[in-house]
């Protein structure tokens, strides 16, 4: 991996919200955190700043503001929230129909989507039997530990 590509990580990384990514193949291992100055990189050894650490540093602000994080909790019904970091899916595969929608019963157990972690592809099962009420993520969008994936009305 060159500098271009780990900045263009870094930029990527600053847009989808996440807070820390560890990446590491058998050639590098990179581990970037965001803090309130700035993201990091690590390559390997002790945290060194980046020169773009002041652009990346603006993202954050927007989307920590724009984040959709408080609204679930005054939705009526359960959040199920993500066990891990990853992508999340809400299909087996593209051509697949999404697992669930607004409005679909799902029993406790049923699957609700996929999250890729680490070229895994793990189910997430409904913790809950009810009807989805929001689905709070877009397919292929990075998600965080514990962020709020979906509503079911329990009732």
């Amino acid at each position: 991996m060159n500098i271009k590509e780990i900045k263009n990580l870094i930029d990527h990384i600053a847009k989808s919200g996440l807070q820390e990514v560890d990446i590491e193949t058998e050639q590098i291992k990179i581990a970037i955190k965001r803090s309130a100055e700035g993201s990091a990189v690590s390559l390997g050894g002790g945290l060194a700043p980046l020169p773009t650490a002041a652009p990346v540093a603006a993202p954050v602000a927007v989307v920590t503001n724009d984040a959709p994080a408080p609204a679930p909790a005054a939705s009526k019904g359960e959040s199920i929230k993500s066990p891990m970091i990853g992508t999340f899916y809400n299909a087996p595969n593209p051509e697949s129909e999404p697992f669930v929608g607004v409005g679909t019963k799902v029993n406790k157990g049923d699957t609700l989507c996929i999250i890729e972690a680490m070229k895994l592809f793990n189910e997430i099962e409904a913790e809950v039997s009810g009807t989805i009420v929001e689905i709070l993520i877009d397919n292929a969008t990075p998600v965080e530990f514990d962020q709020p994936l979906f509503i079911i009305d329990p009732s």
